[in-house]
């Protein structure tokens, strides 16, 4: 049985580095990313592995808390993505001068049509 528990502490120990590594390449990803989406998405990738870091720890010292730690993080990290993917959306209509409201899909086409006209006499 110590056999056993042994095995499976220096597994959990092993992923946990492997994650750690994985967030490393992640921030790369986010600094160097191509696009915002990148970018988006690599912070995303970060907290979910920060998340899995955690409840791996909490398994491993047998701490109920850090469960909830996990949770409440989960829906802050959440929250911030979604709070980032509105940003990110405003400012690429803002970029291709189209409106945010959902009433606004008639002039947002209508604008596209015409850029695409334009670009086509040029």
């Amino acid at each position: 049985m110590e056999l056993i528990q042994q095995a499976y502490n220096v597994l959990m120990t092993a992923i946990i580095v492997v994650l750690a590594g994985l967030i490393i390449l992640s921030i790369v990803r986010s600094i160097l990313g191509p696009g915002i989406s990148d970018r988006i998405i690599a912070v995303n990738m970060i907290g979910t592995m920060v998340i899995m870091i955690t409840a791996i720890f909490s398994v491993l010292l047998d701490e109920n808390y850090l469960v909830d730690v996990c949770l409440i993080y989960a829906m802050i990290s959440f929250l911030g993505v979604v709070v980032l993917c509105k940003v990110y959306t405003g400012v690429y209509l803002q970029r291709k001068h189209m409106k945010a409201d959902l009433m606004a899909i008639e002039d947002n086409l209508k604008k596209q049509e015409a850029l695409e006209e334009e670009e086509a006499q040029i």
